[in-house]
């Protein structure tokens, strides 16, 4: 059955009047005609940096809590996403992993991205500095095999001890390896990014800052051709004005909007949990009790692409920092991110302010 969703289409490098044609869970066409109306049509969201929301995490390995966390992000656009953990004991990563298989077997998720355990202590923001640790082949073996293909990204320090031969070692058997919470210089970080390593993890925090005789990691990630450099477009962790330049320097195709959003997203102020850590959340601003780090964000990804549009980035920018460039992070771009024939039938609907109207995934509207 073929139904057909007329606005303004946003496609690679372009604003379409026209119609998106779906049959079943597949893009038919994508066609031009006068006089579609106003609503905004955008790829499906896709997001590569994911902790929880709606009151839901993914870092406690809690499949049911998983499967609403992700329900949650699904009404805000993001039709694919990975579920993020923070820095943990072992055990609970394997654990984890095994429960959430039989979410990326369905679709719920796209995969698992371990952010840590294998970070700088120094700057280790929110994440618990009880469960940082060197890298371990011997746990990043285990835990690729269980997984089967569903470990997906995980990010490390490069400075640490053994950390190149985890970048290696997670390349080669078709990991991504992101770079983050890092206090290494612009030569280490460069190592890492030789070594394999394809992201960037949400630029600038949780990073050594620039400095003109010492570019350190953010000048390394913006400036290497091969990086893909996450932004969390909320206002509070870059602002505006760095979150162009970023967009700008490294263009759209190697940014991506990431939401590294935990369960308090979409949920009043209070008191909330994360890596064993209390967080308040105050105006929507996530802090650690003990020291006030920034602790995730209460982000959805509609919310990121209206912020990357009021900070200057045209709509198809914006959409290709949201749903292309990632989807081709994750080796899906045959698959979604983007409002092509053949593709996977996910997409947004947004009114003229960009708030969502509606949701399809697969060519079932949510």
């Amino acid at each position: 059955m073929t139904e057909t969703i007329s606005g303004r289409v946003v496609r690679p490098g372009a604003v379409v009047p026209g119609s998106v044609e779906v049959d079943g869970p597949t893009i038919l066409d994508v066609t031009e005609r006068g006089h579609p109306g106003d609503d905004i049509i955008v790829p499906g969201f896709v997001d590569l940096h994911c902790h929880g929301g709606g009151g839901h995490t993914f870092t406690r390995g809690d499949a049911e809590a998983a499967r609403a966390a992700a329900a949650f992000h699904l009404r805000h656009g993001t039709t694919t996403t990975l579920a993020s953990l923070v820095s943990s004991p072992y055990e609970l990563m394997r654990d984890a992993t095994a429960a959430y298989l039989p979410l990326v077997a369905d679709g719920t998720i796209a995969g698992v991205h371990y952010e840590g355990p294998y970070l700088s202590h120094t700057r280790c923001g929110a994440q618990n500095p009880a469960f940082l640790r060197d890298p371990s082949l011997e746990e990043l073996t285990a835990l690729v095999e269980l997984g089967e293909g569903a470990v997906r990204m995980v990010t490390v320090a490069p400075e640490l001890p053994g950390a190149l031969a985890a970048v290696e070692f997670l390349t080669g058997h078709g990991v991504v390896a992101a770079l983050g919470h890092t206090d290494a210089t612009y030569e280490q970080t460069l190592a890492g990014i030789a070594a394999g390593a394809t992201v960037g993890t949400h630029l600038c925090n949780g990073m050594r800052p620039a400095h003109h005789r010492e570019p350190g990691p953010i000048v390394a990630l913006l400036d290497s051709p091969s990086i893909v450099c996450e932004l969390v477009a909320d206002g509070i962790h870059l602002h505006d004005g760095m979150l162009r330049f970023a967009a700008h320097a490294a263009g759209p195709d190697r940014t991506a909007l990431v939401t590294d959003a935990m369960d308090a997203a979409g949920m009043p102020d209070g008191r909330y949990e994360l890596g064993g850590q209390e967080v308040t959340v105050a105006d929507r601003v996530a802090r650690l009790a003990r020291d006030g780090s920034i602790a995730g964000s209460t982000l959805t990804m509609d919310a990121a692409f209206r912020q990357a549009v009021g900070a200057g980035l045209d709509l198809p920018a914006a959409a290709e920092m949201a749903a292309t460039t990632p989807a081709r992070v994750l080796g899906l771009a045959d698959e979604v991110g983007a409002l092509e024939a053949g593709l996977r039938a996910d997409l947004v609907v947004l009114a003229p302010d960009l708030t969502v109207k509606r949701v399809m995934r697969a060519g079932a509207w949510l």
